[in-house]
């Protein structure tokens, strides 16, 4: 097996490598696309790019993402996880809702996962928005949530969702019984959302 070194430095002087992430640059941004957005995190992260290049690509993401989210609000549409961008995006927000859950933020994790349940096309992710938001109203640590509720050996890497935790400790159904109190609050929350349609 070759050394995967040797591999990153190589494609730091490939042409045609380089030419695709310039190009990507250019096309994420006219396009405000965040799957392309994506496409260039991960060509900047193998070549080892600048923490200022990582992390401008991760600001356009993520800012990206909230101004698309705000407009399926206002419109009352649905992220559809068939769909490239709506999937990129939804994963985005996600993301951003798990970093702030990891730092503690709890109304902020709270509230990311309550938009997500709402505004995803998709059961079983609706579902599993609904139990990390109420695991964190239940007072669950980040920690915690990983150790005791979510089950790391059941995901599968080939499933365009495996960005997000689905796989849990328990059957979905049933930590939804468990949370029961924090399912009911979790939807008296998102009814304001439905009123102001």
């Amino acid at each position: 097996m070759e050394n995967p070194e040797i591999h990153v430095e190589e494609l730091k002087k490939d042409p045609e490598f380089l030419a695709n992430i310039k190009r990507l640059e250019v096309e994420c941004k006219e396009e405000e696309s965040i799957a392309k957005g994506y496409q260039l995190l991960d060509a900047q992260l193998i070549i080892e790019a600048s923490e200022d290049d990582i992390n401008e690509i991760f600001t356009f993401i993520v800012n990206t993402a909230f101004d698309r989210l705000a407009e399926k609000l206002t419109s009352s549409k649905n992220f559809d996880m068939n769909d490239a961008e709506d999937l990129a995006t939804a994963r985005a927000i996600y993301e951003h809702g798990i970093q702030r859950y990891s730092e503690n933020d709890k109304k902020g994790a709270k509230e990311i996962f309550l938009v997500l349940n709402y505004t995803i096309d998709h059961s079983d992710l609706k579902d599993a928005m609904m139990i990390h938001a109420a695991a964190v109203m239940a007072g669950h640590s980040f920690e915690d949530f990983i150790e005791n509720l979510v089950d790391v050996e059941g995901v599968n890497e080939n499933d365009p969702l495996a960005f997000f935790i689905q796989t849990f400790a328990q059957p979905t159904d049933i930590l939804l019984n468990m949370f029961a109190k924090q399912v009911k609050e979790g939807k008296e929350e998102l009814r304001v959302l439905d009123e102001s349609k």
